[in-house]
């Protein structure tokens, strides 16, 4: 499967990010067979599993122009880098505990020449950056990660959706986002995306 999966969503892509996300395939099918950041059994599903999954954020907002975003644990870049391509004047910066995930986000960034990007290897317990909004994809249950990166959200608001966690989660969240209430809304992705893979993926988000 190829990029031209992306256009039926995003149709308003530059040539510039076209050319961006083409070269996703083969930087990732290359790195991946060296450290593994992707199952090797997905690896032909990149677009569909991964690219497009990380642009589901972009379902529940459209980012404005200098709008910062965290994303906690990155591992090889999702969905940070597919967030960065698309919103070219936003600032993302990538975090990840495991620090050859983080050297396959950093090679691919530096390789498709993403300038909104930095890249770091580190526990967000210890990040002390603050940011308009942090992303994620499954990468801990929502309570846990909210308390972790609570800190980082600044008071500063610049887009129409407050800011806050914005996580791409899977299956039955009703008990998850309880203690929450009033504070999260929830996008099914299948809405958007009529493939099977979707059935069960969210948007998720939380006001912080």
């Amino acid at each position: 499967m190829t990029a031209s999966i992306l256009y039926e969503f995003f149709p308003q892509l530059t040539p510039h990010q076209r050319e961006q996300f083409e070269a996703l395939g083969p930087l990732y099918r290359d790195w991946n067979a060296k450290i593994n950041v992707i199952s090797r059994r997905d690896i032909d599903n990149l677009y569909l599993h991964h690219v497009l999954h990380s642009l589901g954020i972009a379902q529940a907002i459209r980012f404005r122009p200098g709008t910062s975003v965290m994303d906690v644990g990155t591992g090889g870049g999702f969905p940070g880098i597919p967030l960065a391509i698309l919103f070219p004047d936003c600032q993302f910066h990538l975090v990840d505990s495991i620090g050859k995930k983080i050297r396959v986000a950093t090679a691919v960034a530096e390789a498709i020449g993403l300038e909104n990007v930095t890249l770091v290897h580190r526990n967000v317990v210890e990040e002390k950056g603050r940011f308009d909004f942090v992303v994620s994809r499954a990468v801990m249950n929502l309570s846990d990660l909210a308390a972790l990166v609570r800190k980082n959200i600044h008071q500063h608001q610049r887009n129409a959706l407050p800011n806050g966690l914005i996580c791409l989660k899977g299956g039955d969240l009703q008990a998850e986002i309880a203690p929450f209430k009033r504070s999260a809304e929830i996008w099914p992705l299948s809405d958007v995306y009529h493939d099977d893979y979707y059935a069960e993926k969210n948007v998720v988000y939380v006001h912080l």
